[in-house]
């Protein structure tokens, strides 16, 4: 018997992406599939979004949903079985999916991702006729509206599950946005969406929820403590009995460097040292002095999460050892320009590009020999599978999905031929260049490294084993 799961996310990826949660929307339902699980995903009608997947099937329409009419289109993107909810008073404008084009927040972003929470809750109550999921599945703050308007009905309800995909990241806003959300006056209250004051989203969802899920064993751990729960950790300790951490996968069709049309050439684990062509090239690109000593990436946000004022802060010291470094994201200005200065200190050592470019991503992971991941905390990371999944070994701090997902080259595992990357800790600059230091000595050793990129390659980082745990956590919902 097939389960039907309405899944409820403000990015997917291939239509939008601004980070990971868009890569579990667009990937997680197509592994899904093969364990019986039928997923339709309720997403933003973005511009490009809109553009993308065309007219669709009318199958919903709202008279006054947030201060204008809506509907909802059905659509088949690919392999995907998507819900766009066409609102153009709340998403027809410039800008990404939550900032405006000068990079500030949208002043009316508690009611664009309310109005998603509530037509997902309309949609799993009947709005779509012959549409009926067995569960809800809402991803982040901008979907956690979701169960809690389920909660509050008194028709009959699926169950819920919200997913933390990074607990920083809660959708707090003032107590004055409360009246319009719709909500009874009990939902104002430490059991419901008050949260010191304010209107708390993602509080208010974790409250609500059947099963609350996060994205790597460890992070469940560690936001438990008053030092990973970002403020939550009190209420995650109260639920921790209907908490659940499974690791991300990638979509490893998209990601494989045997068929790869972005990148110099195609290699395997069978054959890495057609990958040296990828280096050559990414060289070129960067106007990186060609020689055989070891490339250093980054693709990342420049935020002080990821850690990446620690590549910036060691960076003259890199180089002084050699390494060369390769910079792709954008984020934080300062940290922006920290690696703009050092290009320019050291054009030929150091290659900066401001922004975000998928088919770079691609080239970079297949190009450069180690991928630089020092964040503070990590809910798991997906950059770190890439790395593996293209030979580029991570050298990562021991948080979160990284500690989950990587196997430390350290005596024993590197004896055994176990070993996948480097872990460090704490996130410091003197533990990140020891940590380098490590990998440059494995690099330049040659068959220690060989053999650790190798491991790397064939480490299965797709969803199977994962979709497996999510179609056994949906099952066993049902069976309560």
């Amino acid at each position: 018997m097939t389960t039907s799961v309405l899944s409820v996310a403000s990015e997917v990826f291939p239509l939008i992406k601004t980070g990971g949660l868009a890569d579990v929307a667009g990937a997680l339902p197509l592994a899904l599939a093969e364990h019986g699980i039928a997923v339709r995903t309720l997403m933003p009608g973005y511009p490009d979004v809109l553009k993308c997947v065309g007219r669709g099937e009318l199958v919903c329409r709202f008279a006054d949903l947030f201060g204008g009419k809506a509907q909802i289109l059905a659509v088949r993107h690919g392999a995907l079985d998507l819900l766009i909810l066409d609102a153009p008073h709340l998403f027809d404008r410039p800008g990404g999916p939550y900032v405006t084009p000068a990079g500030y927040d949208h002043p009316d972003n508690w009611a664009r991702f309310a109005a998603l929470s509530k037509a997902g809750a309309a949609v799993a109550q009947g709005a779509i006729a012959g549409f009926s999921p067995d569960i809800v599945h809402a991803h982040d703050w901008q979907a956690a509206l979701a169960p809690v308007y389920l909660a509050v009905s008194n028709k009959p309800r699926p169950r819920t599950i919200v997913t933390i995909h990074n607990l920083a990241f809660q959708g707090n806003f003032p107590s004055s946005i409360f009246a319009d959300l719709g909500l009874p006056a009990t939902t104002w209250s430490i059991e419901g969406v008050e949260y010191y004051g304010n209107v708390g989203y993602l509080k208010g969802g974790l409250h609500a929820a059947d099963v609350v899920t996060t994205v790597s064993p460890t992070y469940a751990e560690e936001i438990l403590t008053p030092e990973g729960g970002m403020g939550l950790d009190g209420l995650l300790r109260g639920i921790d009995d209907r908490l659940v951490g499974i690791v991300n996968g990638i979509d490893v069709g998209v990601w494989d460097p045997q068929t790869d049309p972005a990148i110099a050439k195609t290699y395997s684990a069978r054959s890495p040292k057609a990958r040296s062509h990828n280096k050559r090239a990414l060289e070129g690109e960067f106007g990186l002095r060609r020689d055989d000593g070891p490339i250093f990436a980054v693709v990342s946000r420049l935020t002080w999460q990821k850690g990446l004022d620690l590549v910036a802060d060691a960076c003259d010291d890199l180089v002084e050892r050699g390494i060369r470094l390769v910079v792709v994201g954008s984020g934080d200005q300062m940290i922006e320009g920290q690696f703009l200065a050092a290009h320019a200190r050291h054009p030929d050592r150091v290659g900066v590009r401001i922004g975000y470019d998928e088919a770079l991503s691609h080239r970079v992971q297949a190009g450069a020999d180690a991928i630089l991941i020092p964040s503070r905390f990590e809910p798991c990371g997906l950059t770190q599978l890439y790395g593996l999944r293209y030979g580029c070994v991570p050298v990562v701090t021991k948080v979160g999905g990284l500690a989950d997902t990587v196997v430390d080259a350290n005596y024993a595992a590197t004896s055994a031929g176990v070993a996948t990357g480097i872990i460090f800790a704490p996130p410091s600059v003197p533990a990140l260049i020891e940590a380098v230091e490590r990998a440059r000595r494995l690099y330049e050793d040659g068959k220690p490294w060989r053999d650790m990129q190798i491991c790397a390659m064939n480490t299965d980082v797709s969803w199977r084993a994962s979709a497996r745990l999510y179609a056994d956590l949906y099952r066993d919902l049902l069976k309560e």
